[in-house]
């Protein structure tokens, strides 16, 4: 059973609401069903990619951002599974070193795009420069931008300017060959507060737990309206976000693989066609081959 990804597709503007995406729909499947469906869907997302890579001419984007144990880390192991890693480039961002901190915001996140014909996942992404850096303005006046020495400097405006940045660098990567996927995994607060009791309780969960997780989930509230307004200002025909429902992370795992399935297969990507000399030249190699004693 197909699930309607359109479900998912957030459009940007005025009118987005994260209340109106639910963080618990499964599509009507049981688990059991659900990982029967991912299974399946796998395998398309196999077939698409050798069909990428050998085409040579788009690249894919994937960008994953999440509340902490909302699953990013899982679902990219679980959706890229079956995929060739030679065709896939995995980037886990962490907070900017003092190189990075010494260019512009989007400087690093440009160094780990894609080439054409693979796959880039961006665990977490520059869309952190509108999230935690909007939860914790404090950040920002470590890129020492000029004008910008105190957090009262950072207005409106401010981010006004940095989510049309952002528009423009994504407008920019798509009108050169990238298709970018942004996935936003969207689990409820009570669900997140199971993954956190679930990783105290459990000897071997236990690293993936840092006292600093639950300051953040303190500031719930705040980064619910940082997202929210991130991907009201930054969803695009172009460069889309979809709100996953990520409650149960088998359906959420199910819901992303259909994403990039039907993203690849609208490409209507096609093997390459040698030329006749090219072909011709095969052909008398096969010939010669074939005579060998």
């Amino acid at each position: 059973m197909k699930t309607d990804v359109k479900k998912y597709l957030a459009k940007g503007g005025a009118e987005f609401k994260l209340k109106d995406f639910s963080t618990s729909y499964n599509g009507h499947l049981d688990k059991t069903a659900g990982k029967e469906a991912l299974s399946c869907v796998k395998e398309e997302l196999k077939a698409y990619q050798e069909i990428l890579y050998a085409a040579d001419s788009h690249a894919i984007l994937i960008i994953f951002q999440a509340m902490d144990a909302a699953g990013k880390d899982s679902a990219i192991e679980h959706v890229m599974s079956g995929l060739n890693p030679q065709g896939c480039q995995v980037h886990s961002f962490k907070t900017p070193n003092s190189e990075e901190y010494s260019h512009d915001f989007l400087w690093r996140h440009y160094k780990a795009l894609p080439e054409r014909g693979k796959i880039g996942i961006h665990n977490r992404s520059h869309y952190e420069n509108v999230l935690v850096c909007k939860v914790h303005p404090t950040y920002i006046l470590s890129e020492n931008i000029p004008d910008y020495n105190n957090v009262e400097k950072i207005d409106k405006q401010f981010w006004k300017d940095r989510y049309e940045s952002i528009r423009n660098f994504e407008k920019h990567l798509v009108a050169n060959g990238t298709i970018i996927l942004k996935f936003f995994l969207h689990v409820s607060k009570e669900e997140q507060k199971q993954r956190f009791l679930d990783r105290i309780e459990d000897p071997s969960k236990n690293w993936k737990f840092s006292v600093g997780d639950l300051k953040e989930r303190a500031l719930w509230d705040k980064y619910m309206t940082a997202y929210e307004e991130a991907i009201k200002e930054t969803s695009t025909d172009y460069a889309p976000w979809y709100v996953i429902p990520a409650d149960k992370k088998w359906y959420a795992r199910l819901a992303i693989s259909e994403v990039i399935g039907d993203a690849l297969k609208s490409l209507n990507l096609k093997y390459p066609v040698l030329p006749k000399e090219e072909s011709d030249q095969l052909t008398a190699i096969k010939a010669q081959l074939n005579d060998e004693k």
